[in-house]
């Protein structure tokens, strides 16, 4: 019986297909259990916080008194185990969301400490950093300013990770010191081979940080991460997080728009941020989007597992043509990522190539590198999405040098997802570098 009608897949791939799912069926057996955990937590949220159609209506001008807005938070606040949430669909992106939060919370004369390593690229102008890893007045366009924190007289440290990829807790121990406002960490693993952060490592480094630097905030971009776990951060002692809703917490289905959450005092101050000082969150019409932001919700943990059992059989299809992958098939996830470690600049576009072609959205599409406003290189990006840019869906970017890695997420559901990943294979064995 011949299993994709539909698709040209040579035998040689389907093999390997069927070898990664019997090798991983271990792996997505557990994948089923915590998503099952976190969609009853889901539900147990919606149902508590009384979600009904009339949250669901719009509103306009100032967007007072708007129940949807205020039952939206407390919703994602209760199924991230925060105090309270602020969730928007005027978040550009998660970068804005976490750059609404050091804004928020940070002043001058204030220190930010990262002890991830260099934070994510589009985060590098927020900060003030310039290509060359320099602090700068813009990071783009050095010697102008653009309103970073450095132009605000936020100060920045960071502490580098180990050879093997994890926070130095030594390193980190010694770098606080009383006066710290702000720990900073990245819980993904963003364009490097490094391993994206677990809850439990989060919490060992909030313990010390609150331990060591007294009254310090501790803050996590939670990008990739959300639903991945049985908790989140702000669960294991962390103060802060934010993230994006066109990745894991909006499921697919929200548009656009990003989250904070943590203490509510902290929540309060980045509301100011966002809108005015004395109005916060009292404002800010939804313009018919939150049923959408409530749909998107509700799917997120279900959505999340079909992006992780995506990545494991990614991982298990490709260890099987001998690529080096990270993480592997069998290890534990503390986010969605998977990178594929393909040698090769023909490989990496090939793979690309390969995965856009099982799109629903622009799959006739042939992605190429090009210059994308705040990265250093090239970029190639497959995403036939129906989202712009929702690394949800099933998609693969990287950048274009060594190590020639790239870094695939997302599946709305399986079935697709695992398809993606043989379509990337089979465009590699079309160009005959598969394995090579």
């Amino acid at each position: 019986m011949n299993l994709y009608p539909y698709f040209h897949i040579d035998p040689m791939i389907e093999q390997a297909a069927d070898r990664a799912m019997a090798e991983a069926s271990g792996a997505l057996a557990r994948i089923d259990a915590n998503t099952d955990y976190n969609q009853q937590k889901m539900l147990a949220a919606f149902i508590e916080n009384r979600v009904s159609e009339s949250h669901f209506a719009a509103s306009t001008g100032y967007g007072y008194d708007d129940r949807g807005r205020e039952t939206l938070d407390r919703v994602f606040a209760q199924a991230l185990g925060a105090e309270d949430a602020l969730v928007r669909h005027n978040f550009v992106s998660g970068t804005h969301a976490l750059t609404v939060a050091l804004f928020g919370v940070l002043r001058p004369g204030d220190t930010m400490l990262c002890v991830t390593g260099t934070p994510y690229d589009t985060l590098q102008g927020v900060i003030g950093r310039g290509k060359d890893g320099t602090l700068t007045d813009d990071a783009f366009n050095p010697g102008e300013y653009c309103g970073s924190l450095k132009e605000f007289g936020v100060h920045y440290r960071q502490v580098e990770l180990t050879p093997a990829g994890k926070p130095d807790l030594a390193a980190i121990e010694a770098a606080l010191q009383p006066g710290i406002r702000m720990v900073y960490l990245q819980r993904s693993r963003g364009y490097s081979l490094r391993p994206s952060l677990f809850v439990e490592e989060i919490g060992e480094i909030a313990e010390l940080a609150h331990r060591k630097a007294p009254g310090c905030i501790v803050m996590v971009d939670n990008c990739y991460g959300e639903f991945v776990q049985r908790d989140e951060p702000v669960s294991h002692g962390a103060d802060l997080m934010a993230g994006s809703l066109i990745k894991n917490p909006g499921g697919g289905i929200a548009p656009t728009g990003g989250y904070i959450a943590g203490r509510k005092d902290l929540v309060e101050q980045c509301a100011y941020r966002l809108t005015t000082p004395g109005l916060g969150r009292e404002v800010g019409c939804t313009l018919g989007n939150n049923r959408e932001l409530f749909m998107g919700a509700f799917q997120a943990p279900h959505v999340t597992g079909e992006a992780l059992k995506t990545a494991v059989f990614t991982a298990a299809l490709f260890q099987q043509f001998g690529y080096e992958v990270t993480p592997r098939w069998e290890e534990p996830r503390a986010d969605i990522i998977q990178t594929v470690l393909l040698r090769n600049k023909e490989a990496l576009i090939a793979f690309c190539q390969g995965m856009q072609k099982g799109a629903p959205v622009d799959s006739f599409v042939t992605p190429e590198p090009w210059d994308m406003p705040g990265y250093d290189c090239p970029v190639i990006m497959a995403a036939g999405a129906f989202t712009l840019g929702a690394s949800i869906e099933l998609s693969a970017d990287a950048p274009l040098r060594a190590p020639w890695a790239a870094w695939m997420q997302g599946g709305l559901h399986f079935h697709s997802g695992r398809l993606g990943a043989m379509l990337a294979a089979q465009s590699m064995l079309d160009c005959k570098i598969l394995g090579k």
